[in-house]
């Protein structure tokens, strides 16, 4: 297996970002939608929905309810 996984890790290294994230995200649905290990306890999923509520409620103010990808992605590169 791990012969296995060195070679399909180097073949995801082939593709374009894009497509890796487009990847991962493909992996990700697939191992959600067959394991229910996932299940949330109840105080997380009440977190949940005290957070989306809030965003609903704030959807109007866009980017000043958050920080843009713009404002996020600057920060990260600049703690490289």
């Amino acid at each position: 297996m791990p012969n296995m996984q060195s070679e399909l890790t180097e073949q995801a290294k082939k593709l374009s970002i894009s497509d890796r994230i487009n990847l991962v995200e493909e992996i990700w649905d697939t191992i959600a939608e067959e394991n229910q290990a996932f299940e949330l306890s109840d105080s997380q999923k009440r977190e949940l929905d005290r957070r989306l509520e809030t965003a609903r409620s704030n959807a109007g103010q866009g980017a000043a309810f958050g920080r843009t990808w713009e404002e996020i992605k600057a920060e990260f590169m600049k703690s490289r």
